[in-house]
């Protein structure tokens, strides 16, 4: 059996960066059924949260997984889970881009705060200005 640590930082917003996720209680309970959903799944997600309209996910890949799977597994049930709960008044989408970067062994713990942190994270900077830094500091075009 291979023995396999690989970290990656995944980040998504709603469809056209909309407000979706307006409320403590209703990102809690998106969160967490995510966290739920992954379990079952075989997709190990070592920390998730997010605002008003961006997800974040520390996931640690298994040797037979890839990002794009795990991701597309993760929005697109997701995305049913609450239009069928009806968590929202409006049809609930994630947007189809993502960011998705590796972190280091070293990196995790921090990597865990950041994203833990988001609500007090997104009082003091806008998503747009964190979309932007993510591309500057990755060297996204």
């Amino acid at each position: 059996m291979p023995h396999i640590k690989v970290y990656i930082h995944l980040v998504w917003t709603t469809k056209d960066r909309l407000p979706l996720l307006f409320t403590p209680d209703i990102r809690i309970k998106v969160w967490k059924h995510i966290k739920e959903n992954a379990d079952e799944k075989g997709i190990f997600i070592d920390s998730v949260n997010g605002h008003v309209e961006h997800c974040h996910c520390l996931v640690s890949l298994s040797s037979n997984q890839t990002v794009e799977k795990i991701v597309q597994l993760i929005k697109g049930e997701s995305s049913f889970w609450i239009n069928k709960e009806k968590l929202i008044n409006d049809r609930f989408g994630w947007q189809d881009e993502y960011f998705a970067v590796s972190v280091s062994e070293s990196m995790v713990e921090k990597v865990r705060k950041y994203i833990r942190n988001q609500e007090n994270h997104h009082k003091k900077k806008t998503f747009a200005d964190e979309y932007n830094e993510f591309l500057d500091k990755f060297g996204f075009k």
